[in-house]
């Protein structure tokens, strides 16, 4: 028992330190999967896409200006009562550097971060008692459990939801609230929902053994074990899609909330539309009428779209497939590959992902470079993409092919891919046999076969300020879920060819 006690109390997924060089950093880096307690040495950097982005031709090294590594000297006169960084200060203080540009919506926004930070510095999150590890006859009969709460404790303060499409800063809201949370909350968490849930999942499968014979409710100590991991949880992109999913998540968010958990969470959906139209979306309405009461739920759209801002696209994307390409993205790789003599490519390196083996056809320990068809040809899930793009700051992804109707199962895989680049700031360079942006888009010569686009495609596109010109249109895609994410994705790989990403990504 107590092995899988070990287990079911096991640490939340190891912080990533971004250290920033003096000669590039664009922007504020995203730490997926953080906790308080230990840093791994893969450091990421992030593209400028948010309404809070950092302009390119305003001092870009944001490190060397203190962005979140301590104060200026305005920053530490204002901090005179105070030995940390505040919300309202560090943004004031990035404004007055020129870094930001503010606006009344901003400020609005900040202030709500603001008032969050202010009650949690006189908040004491409640304690956590241990379960009981035994599970003799004895044990059972004379041991008293823990009262499971039924209720939030009266001080636990009100969590923040903040929803917005794509480029209204969401991660960068997310980044100065995390990295300026009172120092007197020493259990802290960032990460990526779909990392959470992976990890919610490995939690519930170890609870249920730990159970044994006996069975019981897993949500509850894994519940438990999570609040104690972290009072307060922040998390990227939450979303709902499926249905195991949204039957663990009305469980597992009111546990959290009842053992004193502050939740701060961004999404791409209100409340009331997350899983939308989904199977017995009625046993989930519970958990929406959580998030309306029990948290601050905040509109980012400010009416600027900051997505539509041109940006230079760095040479990372090359098409079609032929000779000249592959001999230009072999000398690149090459070029990356033979930075570090101590750390040769090698071949079929083995990363082993929930018991299975997945091979890396070429790589450094940072640098990994595969064909399309080892990636996205064969049934990888989104775990087995998220510990690639954890393993690797750059990826070289080759001969990436054209997707009709007849590879939608490819072109599924592929936008998962796609998304764990993004979320993980992996530098990517591709091959393909179309420009990438156009990889899922209808053929325009088949004009008189050509299928009607729908007004929910059009819609959704130009939401992400994307147009036909730049990556086609597709009506592979049909399900609103479906539409986002294709749209998202292509919105992603133009973000991601940019000059910014390229120089920020994926950095040692």
């Amino acid at each position: 028992m107590r092995a899988a006690r070990r287990i079911l109390a096991a640490p939340p997924p190891i912080a990533r330190r971004i250290p920033v060089s003096r000669t590039q950093r664009a922007s504020i880096s995203s730490a997926a999967s953080t906790s308080s307690a230990a840093r791994t040495q893969k450091h990421r950097g992030t593209a400028l896409n948010s309404s809070l982005a950092v302009e390119s031709s305003l001092k870009p090294n944001l490190a060397d200006q203190g962005l979140f590594a301590g104060t200026s000297a305005s920053a530490a006169q204002d901090s005179s009562q105070h030995d940390y960084l505040t919300p309202m200060r560090q943004y004031q203080s990035l404004i007055d550097k020129g870094v930001l540009r503010g606006d009344n919506h901003q400020t609005r926004i900040i202030q709500k971060l603001q008032d969050l930070h202010d009650k949690l510095v006189n908040y004491t999150p409640p304690v956590i008692p241990d379960s009981s590890d035994s599970n003799s006859l004895l044990s059972r009969l004379f041991s008293r459990e823990s009262p499971v709460p039924t209720s939030p404790p009266e001080n636990v303060p009100k969590g923040l939801y903040l929803w917005g499409d794509v480029g209204t800063g969401k991660t960068m809201l997310m980044d100065l609230f995390y990295q300026t949370l009172p120092p007197s909350l020493k259990c802290k968490r960032r990460v990526h929902f779909h990392a959470f849930m992976i990890d919610v999942h490995k939690r519930l499968h170890a609870a249920k053994i730990a159970m044994g014979y006996r069975g019981g409710d897993p949500i509850v100590p894994v519940a438990r074990d999570l609040a104690r991991d972290a009072s307060v949880l922040c998390f990227d992109e939450f979303q709902v899609t499926d249905i195991a999913d949204a039957m663990i998540l009305r469980r597992l968010l009111e546990s959290l909330v009842n053992y004193g958990v502050v939740c701060v969470m961004t999404s791409n959906r209100h409340p009331d539309d997350l899983y939308k139209n989904g199977i017995q979306r009625s046993s989930f309405l519970p958990a929406i009428d959580l998030l309306k009461t029990r948290f601050d739920v905040t509109d980012l759209d400010s009416g600027t779209d900051y997505r539509r801002i041109p940006r230079a696209l760095s040479h990372v994307y090359y098409h079609p497939l032929s000779p000249e390409n592959d001999r230009e993205i072999n000398k690149i790789f090459d070029s990356f590959a033979g930075e570090d003599l101590t750390d040769p490519p090698i071949r079929n390196r083995k990363l082993t992902i929930w018991g299975r083996t997945l091979l890396v056809p070429e790589s450094t320990s940072t640098i990994a470079k595969f064909n399309f068809k080892d990636l996205c040809g064969r049934p990888l899930s989104a775990a087995d993409y998220i510990e690639v793009t954890k393993n690797f700051g750059t990826i070289f992804l080759l001969n990436v092919p054209k997707m009709g109707l007849d590879k939608k199962d490819l072109a599924r895989r592929f936008i998962t891919f796609i998304d764990a680049c993004y979320e993980s700031k992996t530098k990517l360079f591709v091959t393909s046999e179309v420009p990438v942006f156009k990889v899922f888009s209808d053929d325009p010569s088949e004009t008189a076969h050509k299928i009607h686009i729908s007004d929910h495609m059009r819609s959704v596109m130009d939401d992400l300020g994307l147009s036909n010109d730049v990556v086609g249109s597709s009506s592979m895609f049909t399900g609103e879920e479906e539409v986002f994410a294709f749209a998202r994705a292509c919105s992603r790989l133009v973000q991601m060819g940019s000059k910014e990403w390229a120089e920020t990504a994926g950095m040692k």
